[in-house]
């Protein structure tokens, strides 16, 4: 409950222009109103038509402005109430009106934290009007009350919902760029080793008046200290948390792609030249792979194998993971896992889609350049 109120508390709404959705509710509204307007014996005929309108245009503005919608609809209605109440007429009653309760939940679902106490206030004003006014009797007005509480507590449901999950992809992104922060850490340090090393005997051969072993040790030092220059590029990019020490891991490579294969028949396909790439890029890879290939033993529906085609070129590496079963999961929200991988695979300069076959099955495509540098 407390991460619900501190939730509507604050200000996360995003301005989002009107969808088909808005569009079909009030294409609702209006053949409603104009029904109402030709066989209803309506009070104020010409402002309660004018009025529904104003409807239809609060549900098109709802996402963007739910507060001034909710306070034109509900205020509306109370004002509408009161003032054929004092001059002795017939309230003004519109069967479109049912909007007020789409409108409660965009409040709920899209405004500020203030915006939602306000507009709370507003409608409990105008409720608390309508009803001093032209009490409808008891079960009805519990029943109203009930509906508007219920629609304002499925927006800021809904609202929750959709907040937890940017929290966890955002999350997903940074453990990703912290796995990758830890990989790269290590194998700058074994290059900095290296280049210590052979500084200390390009020293000593030095002294020794030996030019041709100081020769070969710098071109050693000047090697590492480009391949450390390139790795230094992509670390910059990625976080580590200094508080967390996870215990060290051999760096995956290439190679290991093929003991990825549990369950599921796999089928690895190399072409090309695939040495000499960056530890970074090898780890993308693997790292890739792995996920895919674990989303198909549970997601694949009647999967009988997995193919894994790897393609080095002479400036990027491509990588292409199918299979052949089916998934009625689809229509589904990304998973966190496949979050992460496009974060890697752009940190490191890449690009990462994935979706359905044409002809069956899921795929997923990988390209990197070879170098690994980040943008």
């Amino acid at each position: 409950m407390s991460n619900a109120a501190t939730t509507l508390r604050a200000a996360v709404r995003r301005l989002s222009p009107c969808t088909w959705r808005d569009l079909a509710l009030a294409a609702l509204v209006l053949p409603v109103l104009g029904y109402e307007a030709a066989f209803r014996d309506l009070t104020w005929r010409p402002v309660a038509v004018a009025f529904g309108c104003g409807l239809a245009l609060a549900v098109l503005v709802r996402r963007i402005h739910p507060l001034p919608a909710v306070v034109f609809a509900f205020g509306g209605f109370a004002v509408l109430d009161v003032a054929t109440f004092a001059v002795g007429t017939e309230p003004v009653v519109l069967h479109s009106g049912w909007v007020v309760f789409v409108l409660a939940y965009s409040l709920s679902r899209w405004g500020a934290g203030r915006d939602v106490a306000v507009g709370t206030a507003v409608m409990a004003v105008a409720v608390a009007a309508i009803v001093s006014v032209d009490f409808p009797g008891f079960a009805e007005t519990i029943a109203a009350t009930g509906m508007l509480l219920f629609a304002a507590a499925l927006g800021a449901s809904v609202r929750y919902r959709a907040i937890a999950r940017e929290q966890l992809i955002v999350q997903a992104k940074l453990q990703e760029r912290e796995h990758l922060a830890r990989e790269l850490h290590d194998t700058v340090a074994h290059h900095v080793s290296a280049i210590a090393i052979q500084a200390q005997a390009g020293l000593f051969l030095a002294r020794s008046s030996s030019l041709s072993g100081a020769t070969e040790a710098l071109e050693i030092i000047d090697r590492e200290a480009a391949g450390t220059l390139a790795e230094m590029r992509t670390i910059v990019s990625a976080l580590r948390d200094p508080r967390r020490h996870p215990p060290l891991v051999p760096p995956r490579r290439i190679a290991d792609i093929q003991g990825l294969a549990e369950g599921l028949p796999v089928d690895v396909e190399l072409h090309g030249d695939l040495t000499n790439l960056p530890p970074a890029v090898e780890g993308a890879l693997y790292r890739v792979t792995q996920e895919s290939i674990t989303n198909a033993q549970r997601h694949a529906h009647q999967a009988t194998r997995v193919r894994v085609e790897l393609t080095a070129g002479a400036t990027d590496v491509r990588l292409t993971i199918s299979d052949d079963g089916t998934r009625t999961a689809a229509a589904g929200p990304p998973g966190f896992g496949l979050v992460g991988m496009t974060e890697r695979i752009t940190l490191l300069g890449g690009t990462l889609t994935a979706g359905p076959n044409p002809d069956r099955g899921w795929e997923v495509r990988a390209v990197l350049p070879r170098q690994g540098a980040a943008t």
